[in-house]
């Protein structure tokens, strides 16, 4: 152990630790949930500690010499080296200090070390020189929508674009494929399979936009604000500097908050992304359910598509292979749903000039994001790409649907209708066959009211 300082006194914390005594305090402090801040997270305070630098030398608020071991410091954690050094629960003061605290003591020792000094020396100093012209109250705001732009950007839009695509090829693939549609769950008027499919990808493509139209609230950054959204103790031109800085690395059009005081008191940004990714969430929980049932069977259920099989079903009997892929969707599609209720709630709890659930929120919005990227994309590759259609049972199934019977109405009527899909329920049979019987239409014009294909010819499809 080694023994470091803050303003409360001394703390041991372990020798080859990089982070100081405010990160131990915290450490002790919460031992809540094992649960840490993720990669991209960190990448986002790198970023921001790394800017930071670069501008208060440049405005003469810390020499060159000591900026520039901080930006080798602050690349070094957005590269990840450090990582094992970013050791808090997030569950911890809710403004996100300590975290903050974390990074700029992770940042100033290395950044000691790269000009010569020990660990725990303060030659540069966490709070002084890594944390200067900021505070928690704005570096944290800050980092969470840097990371949530870099996740939906870099990871969530890429995903469900290509998810949109899959669906869209299979849309193609299936146009011909007649099937019974169902409204209830029960037997409705025909559809294609296609025109199904295509109405998935209309689905993921709406959820992709909603999720770029929540991206403008997030370009907005907090820093500049510090403690309260006054600005104090930010030198002019910092804020804009660092944010241009970032912007530039980043290659995302980051600009400073309109409103400090807005930025900094609330989070509705986020709030309003996570809005969005619910709503992504709620839709692919929809298409992966439909395709559950849809592959359900397969000789006692729906049939009409068959799934990629790829591990076995069950312990106990043998055969048996499950729609894993939708599960696993729909799982996540219920924690990201999870996420947006605890998001919403943390939202609502900004207290005068600060919210004080920011760790949670942080959290919540970009596991949302990383869960909803990984699954979509896995969802596509093995599942999606993979659907076989039964077009024989499909046709099948619709043959046996008495529902049809709703494209003679405009021709006999909707009581002698009735009474055709009543017959052919009672005894089983075919509406076609009972129509004839009963001698509603001759029989040519019959077989073209019935005419499958037509009944489906209506709305957009693909």
């Amino acid at each position: 152990m080694r023994i470091e300082r803050d303003s409360m006194g001394e703390v041991p914390v372990p020798e080859d630790a990089y982070y100081g005594a405010s990160t131990q305090r915290a450490v002790d402090n919460f031992p809540i949930s094992n649960l840490r801040f993720g990669r991209t997270f960190i990448w986002a305070l790198g970023l921001l500690k790394a800017a930071a630098a670069t501008t208060n030398a440049t405005i003469d608020v810390i020499d060159d010499a000591m900026a520039d071991a901080i930006v080798e410091a602050a690349e070094e954690v957005m590269a990840g080296d450090l990582d094992d050094h970013f050791v808090l629960d997030i569950f911890q003061t809710g403004s996100g200090t300590s975290t903050n605290m974390n990074a700029n003591e992770v940042i100033a020792n290395r950044a000691s070390e790269i000009l010569g000094g020990e660990r725990g020396s303060k030659l540069v100093h966490p709070n002084d020189h890594v944390n200067a012209s900021q505070s928690s109250n704005d570096a944290i705001p800050t980092a969470i929508h840097i990371a949530a732009v870099a996740g939906i950007e870099n990871g969530l839009l890429p995903a469900l674009d290509a998810l949109a695509e899959s669906l869209s090829a299979k849309a193609t693939e299936f146009d011909d494929v007649l099937k019974s549609g169902r409204t209830h769950l029960m037997d409705a008027t025909p559809v294609r399979l296609g025109q199904e499919f295509g109405g998935y990808a209309a689905q993921v493509r709406n959820g992709a936009e909603r999720v770029r139209n929540a991206l403008p609230g997030l370009y907005e950054l907090a820093l500049g604000g510090t403690a309260v959204g006054t600005g104090i103790n930010a030198p002019d031109g910092f804020a804009s500097g660092t944010i241009a800085v970032m912007a530039q690395r980043s290659g995302f059009p980051f600009v400073e908050a309109e409103n400090h005081f807005e930025a900094q008191a609330s989070k509705d940004a986020v709030v309003s992304a996570s809005g969005a990714l619910k709503t992504v969430a709620v839709s692919l929980f929809k298409i992966a359910n439909d395709l559950r049932w849809m592959s359900s069977g397969p000789r006692t259920g729906i049939a009409e598509i068959t799934l990629p099989s790829l591990q076995p079903g069950s312990s106990i009997m043998p055969g048996k292979v499950n729609p894993v892929i939708s599960e696993m969707m729909m799982q996540v599609a219920s924690q990201v749903i999870g996420n947006d209720t605890a998001i919403t709630w943390g939202g609502a709890n900004g207290n005068f000039e600060l919210n004080v659930m920011m760790p949670l929120m942080a959290h919540n919005l970009l596991e949302s994001i990383d869960l909803l990227a990984s699954s979509s994309t896995v969802m596509r590759e093995k599942m999606v790409d993979g659907i076989v259609a039964d077009a024989k049972r499909a046709k099948w199934l619709l043959e046996q649907n008495v529902i049809i019977i709703t494209a003679l109405v405009p021709v006999i009527g909707y009581d002698r209708s009735a009474e055709v899909a009543k017959k052919a329920f009672a005894e089983n049979r075919g509406v076609r066959d009972v129509a004839l019987e009963l001698g509603v239409l001759p029989e040519d014009e019959l077989d073209a009211a019935l005419d499958l294909r037509p009944m489906t010819e209506g709305g957009v499809a693909g």
